[in-house]
């Protein structure tokens, strides 16, 4: 259905293909739910709503989880639109990607209100409360984080770092801190996996 796209750079050929794309008409079964409360999520219109609530990263409410692509054998990229339904009024409401190894959440890429700003975390990027693009490269030492206002066109490098060696790795969709005393829901669009694999020129 989705056919490899090629770009050359000077000394290698960087092929891209969809491995897996989720509009959550319906959830597949490669999905499951870590602490799920089935009132506080739902499908809307072609994307995936959850309310954000009370909470930290270990202890977090409808975190929507899948086995992540294997990065020991291929560089992967993970993208998903986020969106706050409601104005954040919450320190460190956020929603976006987390990046588990078994059951520990060890980095997240987010949207997140910090002293009445919004940003891109990691990097602390700043940026404004509109649907924002995330985008997480994961190889097998490492991570990129990307961002774009989702009617951008470029992404904006937020921040690089390491993860530990591949091992039982999933990737979620997740939102916390949420407010005690309002009901805030947070959407997520157009999830996609892409495979990134390189090859020297002939």
């Amino acid at each position: 259905m989705y056919a490899p796209t090629e770009y050359s750079t000077r000394s290698s050929i960087m092929s891209e293909q969809v491995v897996y794309s989720d509009t959550f008409e319906t959830l597949d079964t490669d999905w499951r739910w870590l602490r799920e409360n089935p009132d506080h999520w739902r499908r809307v219109d072609g994307g995936l709503e959850i309310r954000v609530e009370p909470g930290l990263a270990d202890t977090v409410i409808n975190a929507l989880l899948r086995s992540a692509p294997d990065r020991g054998t291929s560089t992967y990229r993970i993208e998903v639109t986020v969106s706050n339904l409601h104005t954040p009024i919450q320190q460190y409401e956020q929603v976006g990607i987390t990046w588990y190894s078994g059951d520990t959440p060890v980095f997240k890429l987010m949207k997140e209100l910090i002293d009445g700003n919004v940003y891109v975390i990691p990097g602390k990027c700043p940026v404004a409360d509109e649907p924002i693009r995330l985008r997480l490269t994961v190889h097998s030492a490492g991570w990129k984080a990307e961002y774009r206002a989702a009617s951008a066109d470029t992404f904006s490098t937020a921040a690089e770092g390491k993860l530990p060696a591949p091992q039982d790795d999933h990737v979620s969709l997740q939102c916390y801190n949420g407010p005690e005393d309002a009901e805030h829901w947070m959407r997520f669009e157009h999830f996609v996996v892409t495979r990134m694999d390189e090859a020297m020129q002939t």
